[in-house]
């Protein structure tokens, strides 16, 4: 049986829970690429706090390194969804924020809200994943 240090568990995951519940008010400002950072962010964390608590590295912002780790631990049943989600993510953990992430325009001209809803929409499925993944 594995063992998970449920207090750093905890820490990471109510980190995960706060940045996502900011997402909202994101969207409704109208400001989708923070939207898709946050959501990106709020996985990281879900993610880093099941690594974490089994005492498992997790440096760095890969969600793709850090769900393949996790698949073998808890194998997921969503047909491929949280890999997708995984991989949508990361690809906005940069292009979301920095200005020179394109050739042209910047990234508040290139996300839009039905892509920061998907990237919410994601970032909960990975959340509850993990939550169901973890014996906290």
């Amino acid at each position: 049986m594995i063992t998970v240090d449920c207090d750093e568990y905890r820490r990471w995951m109510e980190q995960a829970e706060y940045t996502f519940s900011l997402i909202d008010a994101d969207i409704e400002a109208g400001g989708y690429s923070w939207a898709a950072f946050k959501a990106q962010q709020a996985a990281e964390f879900a993610m880093k706090s099941l690594l974490r608590g089994l005492g498992i590295p997790s440096f760095g912002h890969n969600l793709v390194k850090f769900y393949q780790e996790l698949k073998r631990l808890c194998e997921p049943t969503d047909g491929g969804r949280l890999e997708y989600c995984s991989s949508l993510l990361d690809g906005l953990y940069s292009s979301s924020r920095y200005p020179d992430a394109y050739t042209e325009g910047f990234p508040a001209q290139h996300v839009t809200k039905s892509m920061a809803g998907e990237c919410k929409a994601c970032s909960k499925e990975i959340i509850e994943w993990v939550k169901g993944c973890s014996k906290c």
